[in-house]
C-alpha cells in the first residue's frame, strides 16, 4: 500500500490482501519471509542486547533527578531503544531494501527478482554497493524514533498500569504469571499504537525510497520521493497503510516483549 503507484494505492489493506492471494495465492502473502526471519535473528539481538546495556545506563544517570518514577522510567526506556535501534541499522537496513523489493515486485516502478541474491545482484550492478544502504539516514532517524516512543511508552505504560493495579515496587506481594502476561500485553499495544501514529509518514517515505525504480534522472532522494507522493495522493498519502502498520507495530510489539519478558524471567531465575 505505501509504494504502489497504481489502483492498489488507494484500496484499503484489506482489498490488498484479496488482490495479492487472488494474484499471487497464499505464498503471496508470505514473499521475503524466509530471508526477513533468518536474517533478522541476528538483527534482533543487537538492539535487544544494546537495549539492556544502555537502559541500565540511563536508569543509573537518572536516579537523582527530581521527576515522577514514571517519566524517569519512560525516558530511560526511549534512549535506551533509539539507541539500540542506531545500532542495529548498520545490519538491518540492507536486509530491509533486499525483503521490501522481494515482497513488491511485480508492482509499477518496481524490479523483478528471482531471490535475495538476485535482489543484491541487481542493486549493486544498478548503484553499486551503497545501493543496498539506499534511504539509510531516513531508516535510523525512523526506526530509532519509533524505538525511542515505543519503549518509552511502554515502560510508562506499564508503570503506570501496575500503579493502578496497587502494585509498588518494594511490596512484597508479587503478580501472577496471568497478570504479568496481560499487563505487559496491554502497555505494548498501547506503546505500538503511540508509536505507528507518529512514525507511519516517514516509514512511507523510507519504503518508497527503498524499493521504487522508476525516480526519474539522478539518484533517488527523499524530497524527490515526498514530492511524488504528495502530488499523487496529498497529505493522506503519507499514511498509506497506516491500518497494517499499526497492527503490525502492536501485534509484533506485544508478542516479542511478552516472549522477552518471559526469557528475562526465567533467565534471572537461573542465574
Amino acid at each position: 500500500m505505501q509504494v504502489a503507484g497504481s489502483g492498489l494505492s488507494h484500496m484499503h489493506g484489506i482489498s490488498v490482501f484479496k488482490q495479492i492471494v487472488r494474484n499471487d495465492g497464499i505464498p503471496g502473502i508470505f514473499r521475503g519471509f524466509g530471508t526477513s526471519a533468518v536474517g533478522s535473528l541476528p538483527g534482533r539481538v543487537l538492539p535487544l542486547t544494546s537495549l539492556e546495556v544502555s537502559k541500565d545506563m540511563m536508569l543509573k544517570y537518572t536516579e537523582g533527578l527530581n521527576m515522577p518514577e514514571a517519566t524517569r522510567i519512560g525516558i530511560a526506556n526511549g534512549v535506551a531503544g533509539m539507541f539500540s535501534n542506531l545500532v542495529s541499522c548498520v545490519y538491518l537496513v540492507p536486509l530491509d531494501v533486499i525483503c521490501q523489493r522481494l515482497m513488491v515486485q511485480g508492482l509499477p516502478g518496481t524490479t523483478s527478482c528471482s531471490g535475495p541474491f538476485d535482489v543484491v545482484h541487481k542493486v549493486i550492478e544498478a548503484e553499486g554497493f551503497r545501493g543496498l544502504y539506499r534511504g539509510f539516514w531516513l531508516t535510523a532517524v525512523t526506526q530509532s524514533l519509533a524505538s525511542a516512543l515505543w519503549w518509552g511508552a511502554y515502560g510508562a505504560a506499564q508503570h503506570i498500569i501496575w500503579r493502578t493495579l496497587g502494585y509498588e515496587d518494594d511490596m512484597e506481594k508479587k503478580p501472577s504469571h496471568v497478570e504479568m502476561v496481560m499487563v505487559q500485553a496491554t502497555a505494548g499495544m498501547l506503546a505500538g499504537a503511540c508509536s505507528s501514529i507518529i512514525t507511519t509518514p516517514l516509514d512511507t517515505v523510507k519504503t518508497r525510497l527503498q524499493v521504487m525504480d522508476n525516480y526519474g534522472v539522478g539518484r533517488p532522494s527523499v524530497i524527490k520521493t515526498t514530492k511524488t507522493l504528495l502530488k499523487e495522493d496529498g497529505w493522506r498519502g503519507f499514511y498509506r497503510g497506516f491500518g497494517p502498520r499499526f497492527l503490525n507495530m502492536s501485534l509484533y510489539g506485544t508478542t516479542m516483549i511478552v516472549t522477552y519478558e518471559l526469557i528475562k524471567r526465567l533467565s534471572v531465575k537461573r542465574a
